[in-house]
């Protein structure tokens, strides 16, 4: 099945949108405790501007370094979307085209298994190429990235071709390491050059870059290794790329990865046309069953919640990234995270899908303050907030990997009571939330699910051990 990426839902209102944003940080925040991430930086862009930007957590764990949105992130496999974008603008301008062979265009590899593999079929990962090559422990740092001379090495195995052309999906760096080669060698010019010139200088990236910058590495976040095997992370180095830039090298924050992603907005003619554009974000693949995503040229393309999105992941030694994009409704979300098992992905979908639930419905009119009830709650059972999205008041859990997935709406009655109108059948649907308030208007107590009592979490405190009085 070919389809083309067109649907697009609006974006809120410009106070719902603020108010789904503001949230949406502070769920960040919850998120980045809990699941002890040493650091997440993330960004929004909507309305034509970066509308959000935050930093929650530290940069460098041993020297207690407090992450900020300036810090940079390695967002590995993003790069790929900045090689096709590359690839695509040579597309334009003459000088190849998609069924050209690898071969033709890299005389180093003609006479090889890569020979007769198109541009097309290395942008879409069709060409049945290795993934790493035999020997990838590079991504555990035990030996060096493959230099230009090792990654013609590996094209030229055999083994290079694991798989027929257009069988089935199958994601290689090989593959676009090989199209870094390709850039190269139709432009006459280093791959960092083209992609820096051609794509970071006329966005005015400042903190973009195609490899491993040591002249900025008091800026970059450290990296550390999972809580997988270990209950102690370890932090990890960061090293160049080398041939494998085109693949996995470059480095961004959040606020520029996302005006990156405005320039694939349609409409927007900095990089690329709408026609280059509609050709990357064609769906030509599924990766595996349905909703494990599929992908385009360069370009992978999910489903959050009811938006079709473009966009890529990133997986480096120590950084896991994400970014979704509505290229119709002019939204794109990244989270950067500093560790190897960072839940980048659910930050960035569950980021869509707080917005999009501030949409849902038009604003009420006004009456009840209704930011008087909003906070983050405790009690024994865990954290539940009472959040504003869109001027309505919602109860969701924000340990949730889905903040979105079980929300309860709650309907003023007055200004000390709520009622849950909406929500799960588990849940407390019908009964009254009652709050008592301090002096100065701010939320005491209240009582909540199941008739349980409720403090702001900043003033619930755990005995020591918990037992009847």
């Amino acid at each position: 099945m070919i389809v083309t990426v067109t649907d697009s839902h609006p974006l809120p209102d410009p106070d719902s949108l603020a108010e789904a944003l503001a949230y949406y940080a502070s769920y960040l925040e919850f998120q980045q405790k809990l699941s002890r991430i040493p650091g997440v930086q993330a960004a929004v862009y909507a309305r034509g501007a970066v509308e959000l930007s935050v930093a929650f957590g530290r940069a460098d764990v041993e020297t207690d370094t407090a992450l900020t949105t300036d810090h940079l992130f390695r967002i590995a496999s993003h790069s790929k979307t900045f090689t096709a974008t590359a690839v695509f603008q040579l597309l334009e301008a003459g000088r190849l085209r998609l069924d050209d062979t690898a071969g033709s265009l890299v005389p180093a590899v003609a006479g090889g298994p890569a020979a007769a593999l198109t541009v097309r079929e290395l942008l879409g990962h069709s060409s049945g190429l290795t993934r790493d090559g035999r020997d990838g422990d590079f991504w555990q740092l035990d030996r060096a990235f493959p230099d230009a001379a090792e990654l013609l090495d590996v094209l030229a195995e055999p083994s290079a071709t694991v798989i027929d052309a257009n069988e089935r999906f199958k994601y290689s760096n090989i593959a676009y390491s090989l199209l870094g080669l390709i850039i190269e060698a139709v432009t006459g010019r280093s791959y960092a050059d083209v992609v820096t010139s051609e794509i970071v200088d006329r966005l005015g990236l400042a903190s973009v870059g195609p490899e491993y910058d040591p002249a900025r590495a008091d800026r970059y976040a450290t990296g550390y290794s999972s809580m997988q095997y270990s209950q102690q992370r370890r932090p990890i180095d960061h090293v160049d790329t080398k041939a494998m830039a085109a693949a996995t090298g470059f480095y961004s924050t959040a606020s520029d990865l996302v005006t990156y992603f405005s320039a694939h907005f349609r409409g927007d003619d900095r990089l690329l046309t709408d026609a280059s554009r509609r050709q990357m974000q064609h769906v030509a693949w599924s990766v595996g069953q349905e909703d494990e995503g599929r992908y385009g040229l360069g370009l992978a393309v999910s489903k959050v919640g009811d938006r079709e999105m473009i966009g890529h992941g990133g997986g480096y030694p120590g950084h896991i990234t994400s970014s979704v994009v509505d290229p119709g409704a002019g939204l794109a979300v990244s989270v950067l995270t500093n560790c190897i098992d960072g839940p980048a992905q659910a930050l960035a979908h569950a980021g869509v899908k707080i917005i999009d639930r501030a949409g849902a419905k038009p604003r009420p009119e006004p009456g009840i303050d209704p930011s008087r009830f909003a906070g983050r709650y405790a009690s024994l059972w865990g954290v539940i907030d009472i959040a504003l999205l869109g001027g309505r008041l919602y109860e969701i859990a924000p340990a949730a990997v889905d903040p979105t997935a079980a929300v309860a709406e709650l309907e003023i009655v007055d200004e000390h009571t709520l009622k849950v109108i909406a929500g799960p059948g588990y849940g407390s649907f019908g009964e009254h939330y009652r709050f008592t308030f301090g002096d100065d208007g701010t939320v005491r107590s209240f009582r909540g699910g199941s008739g349980s009592t409720l403090v702001p979490l900043v003033d619930y405190v755990l005995p020591e051990r918990i037992s009847r009085p």
